[in-house]
């Protein structure tokens, strides 16, 4: 029953992540967590968000910005192997807290900026993926403060959730090998990510219908109300389930 509840909330994680480009970490790591105990439910969660971006990547390959991600992948991958270093030595629930303030933070910040016509440059992506990439191997996701700097760059849609699933890829296969070589990866763990990345696989494959259907306005405002979603889901889990 515990598994058949996992892989039926991981394709709707899936789905959901698949319409915006995160929130699939966020639904499942409660679940995971409680299922697998916190130190197996990171690397787990590793490797279903790997899976996930590999789905999106594919559903949405022509509309890679390819320039765009080779500018974030070249810090991003670096500060994610730094920071899966770091994990052991941090206590993740004050970085998911942080987080969950930065979240929200970046709605008002991004209509500010696009009220006055400034954009994202390629270059700027390095300082981006430096930044992200190191929290990114902190905590299990860090999918929504992306958003606001892709779309400041121009990106919507499937040429966004391509993207940024693809850095993500990269992200994850970095934070996968770093967790393989600290012995914090058994092939166990390894296979559970595997089976429940298949559900969540198959949800980026539904999401695709609903992207389609949406225009890029539509998109930008349900991309800021999730930003404060899952800021305050941080904020709860950090404040919350900070206490033994």
């Amino acid at each position: 029953m515990i598994w058949i509840a996992i892989l039926g909330l991981g394709l709707a994680a899936g789905t959901i992540g698949g319409i915006v480009g995160f929130g699939s970490s966020i639904m499942l790591m409660p679940a995971l967590m409680l299922a697998f105990g916190p130190l197996e439910a990171v690397p787990i969660m590793a490797i279903a968000a790997l899976l996930a971006n590999i789905s999106r990547v594919a559903v949405w390959w022509r509309e890679v910005d390819w320039r765009a991600n080779a500018f974030y992948c070249a810090t991003a991958v670096p500060g994610a192997a730094l920071g899966a270093r770091t994990l052991l030595t941090l206590n993740p629930r004050v970085v998911e807290g942080v987080l969950g303030v930065l979240f929200m933070v970046m709605v008002p910040v991004r209509r500010w900026l696009m009220a006055r016509g400034l954009r994202i440059r390629a270059w700027h992506l390095l300082i981006v993926g430096a930044v992200i990439g190191f929290l990114s191997g902190l905590v299990a996701s860090t999918g929504p403060i992306n958003t606001p700097f892709f779309i400041a760059y121009g990106l919507v849609k499937g040429a966004y959730l391509s993207t940024e699933a693809l850095g993500s890829v990269a992200i994850g296969l970095t934070k996968t090998i770093v967790f393989q070589r600290l012995d914090a990866l058994p092939w166990e763990t390894a296979a559970k990510g595997l089976i429940i990345g298949s559900s969540v696989m198959l949800g980026s494959w539904v999401a695709k219908g609903f992207v389609i259907r949406l225009d890029a306005s539509q998109f930008r405002l349900l991309m800021d109300a999730l930003l404060i979603v899952a800021g305050l889901v941080l904020l709860w889990g950090a404040v919350g389930m900070g206490h033994p």
